[in-house]
């Protein structure tokens, strides 16, 4: 009452109820109201009836925790993507476990970047992968430990520039590969890449930001979760991709070493 500014006599009068009924419910050791009462004093002061009635450890109505554990952000097709930078600012020094659409872009050579993305930046093309860059040296010196889980098919696909990576020379497969290589070779155990048979389990593209957030890219959106109770089941399925992994973080290296064989 005190934040809305509404005095006993407002509260009562928005209620349809006698100012003495307020009162009374004030009193230390009062009984709880009845339901219809309470509901209506917590729409009048937008707050929600279960923490009135002692229920629930927050304030806020059902519909705004609904809101602001569950939102749709736009994914758009860019190199530099403000709004996954900034999640990986806000989760800096927590584990943070993804399942690219791709290859990772954190784990992406310049030359297959260009690749990717340079259709979209066109002529802006050498500045913003230099921004790209740049954000790429804050997050490998973030703290945070990266946790990857990659299809199997993804990176044979890629070695043969098969499907997607139709069209990819053999020269920027071939560095790209041994980038990864080196890459996962003097960064374990801080970054972990498992492979994962897309035939016996399977993974839409999600990061899980520590305990703080999971995200979902379904294309033209990202959605993403904010609940611990949904963050903790995305969690869980990561783990799934991990516990069944064809590959684990160990031998990735070798893997790759042998799909380097298969790229002409």
């Amino acid at each position: 009452m005190a934040l809305k500014r509404l005095s006993q006599a407002e509260l009562a009068r928005v209620c349809g109820v006698d100012r003495s009924t307020i009162s009374a419910l004030l009193q230390p050791g009062t009984r709880l109201p009845n339901a219809g009462l309470a509901a209506d004093c917590a729409r009048a002061l937008g707050i929600s009836a279960d923490w009135l009635l002692g229920l629930t450890g927050r304030p806020e109505p059902l519909a705004d925790l609904m809101a602001a554990s569950l939102t749709l952000t736009e994914a758009p097709r860019a190199l530099i993507d403000e709004q996954i930078f900034g999640w990986h600012r806000e989760a800096a020094g927590y584990k943070i476990r993804h399942v690219p659409a791709t290859l990772p872009d954190m784990l992406k050579t310049r030359a297959m970047v260009e690749w990717e993305y340079a259709p979209q930046l066109g002529r802006t093309a050498e500045q913003a992968i230099g921004a790209f860059e740049d954000r790429l040296k804050w997050m490998r010196g973030a703290g945070s430990d990266y946790e990857i889980a990659l299809p199997l098919h993804e990176l044979t696909a890629f070695a043969t520039a098969s499907g997607y990576y139709e069209g990819l020379s053999a020269d920027i497969r071939r560095a790209q590969l041994q980038h990864l290589i080196a890459l996962c070779d003097q960064l374990y155990p801080s970054l972990r890449v498992c492979l994962f048979d897309a035939r016996r389990v399977f993974s839409a593209p999600v990061t899980v930001f520590g305990p703080l957030l999971a995200v979902v890219y379904l294309g033209h959106h990202y959605m993403a979760f904010r609940d611990t109770a949904r963050i903790g089941v995305i969690s869980g399925h990561f783990d799934l991709l991990v516990r069944e992994a064809e590959v684990g973080a160990r031998g990735t290296v070798a893997h790759l070493q042998g799909l380097i064989e298969r790229v002409e």
